[in-house]
């Protein structure tokens, strides 16, 4: 008795000196390092067991040396522990620990578990995975840590995991902090709640907030229901161990709760849990624990204001009766604040404000629930059967798919049973001589997480299964032999080094938790367990469920799908335009610009600005048809509208909305060098924007959000309230600043671009002046087009290894992506380097063929590399991407595979940097890299390196060169030229067009059409004659040629293309009658001709058939298609002499043709040419493109078209332009109007305009008839000639079936 009041005296003593100690260290913050553990009695430590008397765990407080100096157990193994009860809940902030003094015992690793009750103990996580300790490296020295996050219990357990491999288990500790004030209230789930009716006690304000602390062993129930008027209102529910924001509207049963928001897991743990529920003006943010959520206020909470607060349960407002309810919450409340007010202490003294229903206790009556977690393939538990049962019981929560739960022996069969999970549905098996003699399956989805139960029963024959007993899960059989449980039964799996037991375990080991375990309906006591006096069991956690939900909060990011298992997750990013463990880096890229240059053509491509950044990808248009990359972003109603007058309506309002979201498309707007939107107002009678003294008749909105308003038009500048006349002069009323506000009775126009990137893009048009007689008007806005990408060739040239630029920290504490290009001639260098206490990341060059990426959180550093075959210090662009995140660390060099590193399963995985970023060197200035560093981003932000580079020596902004790494883009012998930023592809050469000189040039070509290049007469043949001025002169002398050009025809024979020359000589390229090739060369004028015929047949089939000649001297190949090529030798001297002309399809003028070639040449070419050239020359090309400054003449129609491309299956059809297609319709009151304004008013010119089109279009069709009447008269002329051609050419004039008239030509008459 003396005992027990000294231990009492001595507990109040402590805990006196602790208030008093903490109360007189309180300024400002407070203060929580008081020792917790020194002047506690020795009644208050507990152990599994001890070595002596001496060794007793009263004595291991730290710095003592009592008794034996410390606690040692009387085995050391991972079985031990030591425990302190506190007396009361108090907040632990440290712990310390020491070895046994003067002893080789000491600790080097512990776990660190607290509990309120002494039971169901909750291991102490750092960062949420990391679960042990660092111990002592000696007997005396201490070593303390500081708790991330403070910690409220009553007990404190320490279990040894490693030890001096010398010594033994010893240990003295110190636990460090402060009393922790508590009101509790406890709720049966039942009938009991309380409900707060707010008046002037319970104000509420702009910024509501209800916090509190829970507890519960029931996976659902209401915690808190705040309502208004009507019945609307907002209430925090459990759901399957999730808290739930629900939005109510009345209690009807037709108004279904709405959720908002859902946070945390597993709340069913029966531990303590943070809740807290802000109301701001727009948004409410939910706290579990310490993670928040920010939801977005529906509209009709905009003027909400909450009545009633209910607790525990919904109950309806204004009754006294309490509400009985599946809901009803049943657990603990701890400190229930409402704006600051602790609405238990109002509940204490019995405030007329609350009401209490039910059965509401002043304290916490908490349920002694034992579990075991299973935590390893090691883990099992045996337990024996006193005499045969016909029953067993237990309850389970798991992660995995799969895992053996029970199995034991039948002795009278010799059978086995096995309960496992298969495809997370319960099964089970009797198994006897290598065959299944009975199955069966029940339930589904059991590796949710919740707790299932189980139960096995066999009596009077019949075997059954159930699961989840109250929702009716099970299965059943009656098997022909007895089954009952006797012997050992072994639940979660089998000892793995023990022959001798009569245990097989042919499927996947359990991962998880038990806990109710009953063999024949008797509880299993498995604190008995866990002192060794009941059952066998290995590597188990015993009094605790040591289950981790890794999805909650989710670590997939950008909406990716996180599943898990016992020991890891998964993030499937399908769908997500996301990648990597995490779906953290962007699949797409971020401009248009970075497409082209990846060698892509114009189409529709999604693009992410900012990487891996929150904003989502966005589908948009990329025009790559010109030198600049545009991105085109298309509005509702892009089409030029027309507006309707309505009755008593002054002004037509019409809004815009785009194919992307908001922040998307200002984004895109930032991040272009360049932004443009045409904006056109076409009027009669309709002013605009009156004068700039005057308040505007319209006006528009543009820029972020709704806009602001803008009172000037496209051409003009912000704020000039004046149109593009205005600011050119040349209006049509020199007294206004627009055409519209000379208010003529004519149609007239203003339109212009919309340049101001402030401004864009353009969100809504108010029209004014419509409504007046006479008055009409349409409007169109066209799509946003944007081009440059100033991220893309932001670039840095570092020329000194000591030379770096230097950023602030960067911030990847749990996921970090690093990208940029670099080129170099160095051999190594590091590009990136950032530097904390201990934790680091670093990218470098290590060698000319590797790449490191580099870096410790904690855990020891660790490097992923990529080897290449080809040196990377060629001086050309290659591409780094890095990634880490809490699961794997990636690097992708090029197009090279990605090397992974997997993140250690239980380690540190916060990157922890202090330092400077370096880029281009280090902090300690050596091994700097040398060359070239652009486009740099950390996830997803572009760091300036022009900027920083221009105040920082030894570093210049840009990097020139990039033919060296893109000039391969440059096709057909396009050539590369260097730009500021970037490059370009100069054509000139090439006979081909387009961004990449890979767009073919081609034209369809009508018996008449004819197109020669003319070259200068040579000087000493001029004489007095004049040479075009735009033309060249010829060479000379050719002692080779290369020809190559794409044609398709039906007709044979047929003459592709014809060289002549001032000496009578040529070069024709033609089909025969045998639909072959030849090349007829006549180098000599005083010499026939020589023929060359390719192998090659059906040449004349209407397909698309590609030649290319090329001649050295006597030497000729002739090459056709796939084909084998051709070799020739000429027999002449192999000189080609001042060259005249170039003709492609009907040759003109046919004094030097020989006879033979004559007859052909005059009727001309049926079909289609394409990409023509001769040496330098393209004369299709600049015949189609560049007519008024090329020395070409064209005679005869020549229609320019795709019929050249392999694809087209139809080489005469239209050209079919890929355009993006608008999205139009009608907005406001307008309606669509097409290539035209049609009015009533324009009805007399409409007849005029019929009267002159019927008149032109009778005199067409009569010079038409006239036009064919000649020619059927000139063919007529040619086939009498044909019966007198030669054997070697005759004629066969086999004209396409296809109208070229179908085509949409471009013609050229002379």
């Amino acid at each position: 008795m003396d005992d027990l009041w000294t231990n009492r005296l001595s507990w109040i003593i402590a805990h006196v000196t602790l208030f008093l100690c903490s109360s007189s260290r309180t300024t400002g913050e407070e203060v929580c390092d008081s020792a917790l553990v020194s002047n506690l009695p020795p009644s208050s430590f507990r152990s599994s067991s001890h070595l002596s008397s001496s060794h007793a765990p009263g004595f291991a407080k730290l710095n003592r040396r009592d008794g034996a100096g410390g606690w040692s157990p009387l085995t050391s193994d991972r079985y031990q522990w030591l425990e302190v009860d506190l007396g009361e809940r108090t907040k632990i902030t440290a712990v310390a620990t020491q070895g046994r003094y003067g002893s080789s015992d000491w600790l080097t690793s512990y776990l660190l578990m607290f509990s309120d009750t002494g039971h169901n103990w909750k291991q102490y996580r750092q960062e949420d995975s990391i679960g042990s300790f660092p111990g002592n490296s000696n007997a005396d020295s201490v070593v303390q840590y500081k708790l991330q996050r403070p910690v409220i219990a009553r007990f404190l357990r320490l279990t040894p995991l490693d030890w001096n491999p010398s010594g033994r288990i010893g240990l003295r500790l110190e636990a460090y902090g402060c009393p922790h004030t508590s009101d509790v209230v406890g709720l049966d789930g039942f009938s009991s709640s309380l409900v707060f009716r707010f008046g002037p006690g319970l104000r509420q304000t702009s910024r509501d907030v209800v916090s509190l602390q829970f507890k519960t062993l029931r996976n659902s129930g209401t915690l808190l229901h705040a309502e208004g008027e009507r019945g609307l209102g907002l209430s925090l529910e459990l759901e399957r161990g999730q808290l739930l924001l629900m939005l109510r509207r009345g209690r009807t049963s037709s108004s279904e709760p709405r959720r908002l928001s859902s946070l945390g897991s597993l709340l069913d743990d029966q531990h303590w849990h943070h809740v807290a529920l802000e109301r701001r003006s727009s948004h409410l943010n939910l706290t579990v624990d310490r993670h928040t959520e920010r939801v977005q206020i529906p509209a009709e909470f905009s003027r909400w204001d909450a009545t009633q607060l209910s607790v525990g349960a919904i109950q309806d407002q204004g009754s006294q009766k309490p509400g009985v309810s599946k809901k009803n919450f049943h657990g603990c409340l701890e400190n229930l604040q409402y704006n600051g007010e602790n609405l238990i202490e109002l509940v204490k003294l019995r405030d007329p404000q609350v009401t209490v229903m039910g059965n509401v206790t002043f304290s916490c009556a908490e349920p002694v629930s034992v579990a075991v977690t299973f935590p390893g393939p090691q883990s099992f538990l045996q337990l024996t059967a006193a005499m045969a049962s016909s029953s067993v019981g237990f309850q389970f929560r798991t992660w995995n798919k799969a895992g053996l739960l029970l199995t034991f022996d039948l002795a009278q069969e010799g059978g086995v049973v096995w309960l496992y999970l298969s495809e997370a549905r319960l099964r089970l098996q009797i198994h006897k001589a290598g065959r299944a003699l009975l199955e069966l399956t029940a339930g589904s989805a059991l590796n949710d997480g919740q707790w299932h139960s189980v139960e096995l029963n066999s009596r009077r024959g019949r075997l059954s299964i159930a699961v989840d007993k109250e929702e009716g899960g099970g299965a059943q059989a009656s098997p022909s032999f007895p089954v009952s449980v006797e012997g050992h039964v072994f639940f979660g799996g089998c000892p793995a080094d023990d022959d001798t037991q009569p245990c097989r375990n042919p499927f996947n080991v359990f991962q998880g938790c038990m806990r109710l375990l009953t063999l024949d309906n008797q509880k299993v006591d498995l604190i008995l367990v866990q002192q060794k006096q009941l059952g066998v069991f290995r590597d188990l956690q015993i009094d605790m469920c040591g289950i981790m939900d890794r999805c909650s909060p989710s670590p997939c990011e950008h909406a990716g799908l996180c599943s898990q298992s016992w020991t890891g997750f998964h993030c499937n990013c399908s769908g997500s335009g996301y990648s990597g463990a995490t779906c953290h880096s962007s699949v797409y890229e971020q401009s248009c610009e970075a497409y082209k240059h990846n060698g892509n053509t114009s189409g529709h491509f999604y693009i992410d600005v900012d990487g891996s950044g929150p904003i989502r990808p966005q589908l948009v248009y990329c025009n790559m048809t010109e030198e600049k990359t545009w991105m085109v972003i298309q509005n509702n109603n892009s089409d030029l509208t027309r507006l309707r007058p309505s009755s008593g309506v002054n002004q037509h309002s019409v809004h815009f909305d785009y194919s992307t979201e908001e922040e998307q498309l200002l984004a895109a707007i930032s991040q272009s060098e360049h932004c443009e939107q045409e904006l056109s107002y076409h009027c009669r009678k309709s002013r605009l924007l009156n004068t700039p003294e005057g308040s505007p008749f319209s006006w528009w909105f543009g820029g972020p959000g709704p806009g602001s308003p803008q009172t000037y038009w496209g051409g003009a500048q912000p704020g000039s309230q004046q149109c593009a006349c205005g600011l050119q002069g040349d209006c049509v009323d020199p007294q206004h600043y627009c055409n519209c506000d000379a208010d003529r009775l004519e149609w007239t126009e203003d339109s212009g671009l919309i340049t101001h990137k402030e401004s864009l893009p353009v969100r809504s048009l108010v029209l004014g002046d419509v409504q007046r007689p006479g008055s009409e008007a349409a409007f169109r806005v066209g799509p946003l087009k944007c081009h440059g990408d100033k991220n893309f060739w932001n670039a840095a040239f570092f020329d000194k290894e000591t030379s770096y630029l230097h950023f602030p920290t960067f911030h990847g504490e749990l996921s970090a992506d690093i990208s940029f290009l670099f080129k170099t001639t160095a051999a190594s260098g590091v590009f990136l380097e950032n530097l904390g206490i201990k934790d680091f990341i670093r990218i470098e060059l290590s060698s000319s063929t590797q790449v490191v990426f580099s870096f410790d959180v904690g855990n020891g550093p660790l490097e992923v590399q990529v080897e290449s075959d080809a040196p990377l210090n060629d001086n050309r662009w290659h591409r780094v991407q890095a990634e880490r995140n809490v699961k794997e660390a990636s690097l992708r060099l090029d197009g090279l595979p990605v090397a992974t590193q997997e993140a250690p399963a239980d380690g540190h995985f916060h990157l922890q940097l202090n330092s400077q970023l370096f880029i281009g060197g280090t902090a300690s200035r050596q091994k700097g890299f040398r060359g070239c560093i652009r486009s740099l981003q950390l996830n997803g932000v572009t760091l300036d390196l022009e900027e920083r580079a221009k105040i920082t020596p030894g570093v210049r902004p840009g990097c020139p060169g990039h033919c060296s790494s893109y000039g391969s883009l440059c096709q057909n012998q396009g050539r590369c030229v260097e730009r500021d930023t970037g490059f370009q592809c100069d054509c000139s050469l090439s006979a081909y067009t387009g961004v990449f000189c890979n767009t073919e040039v081609s034209a369809s070509f009508k018996p008449e059409t004819s197109v020669s290049y003319t070259f200068k007469e040579p000087y000493e043949l001029r004489g007095n004659s004049s040479a075009l001025p735009s033309s060249i002169y010829s060479d000379m002398t050719l002692r080779g040629e290369n020809v190559s050009l794409s044609f398709r025809t039906h007709q044979s024979p047929a003459l592709l293309l014809y060289v002549s020359s001032y000496y009578r000589e040529y070069l024709a390229l033609l089909i025969n009658k045998h639909d072959k090739l030849e090349v007829r060369y006549k180098l000599d004028s005083s010499r026939d001709a020589e023929v060359l015929r390719s192998r090659a047949r059906s040449l004349a089939n209407g397909q698309l058939h590609t030649v290319t000649i090329r001649r050295r001297s006597e030497a000729v190949t002739v090459q056709i298609d796939q084909n084998p090529r051709d070799d020739f030798n000429l027999t002449s001297d192999g000189e080609f002499n001042a060259i005249k002309s170039v003709v492609l399809g009907r040759v003109r003028g046919s004094d030097d043709l020989d006879p033979d070639l004559v007859r052909v040449a005059s009727l001309g070419f049926s079909g289609c040419l394409s990409v023509v050239h001769f040496n330098s020359i393209s004369p299709l090309k600049a015949a189609l493109l560049h007519p008024n400054t090329s020395p070409v003449t064209i005679s005869g129609p020549l229609v320019q078209s795709k019929c050249g491309s392999s694809a087209s299956a139809n080489p005469y059809a239209a050209e079919n332009t890929h355009h993006l297609s608008d999205r139009s319709g009608s907005v406001g009151s307008g309606e669509p109007l097409v290539n035209a304004i049609r009015t009533d008013s324009a009805l007399i010119g409409g007849v005029i305009a019929v009267v002159i089109f019927v008149v032109v279009a009778g005199l067409a069709v009569t010079a038409r008839f006239l036009y064919r009447r000649k020619e059927t008269y000139r063919n007529q002329e040619v086939k009498g000639v044909k019966q007198e051609d030669s054997q070697d050419f005759p004629f066969n004039n086999q004209t396409d079936s296809q109208n070229p008239s179908n085509e949409n030509p471009k013609e050229y008459f002379i």
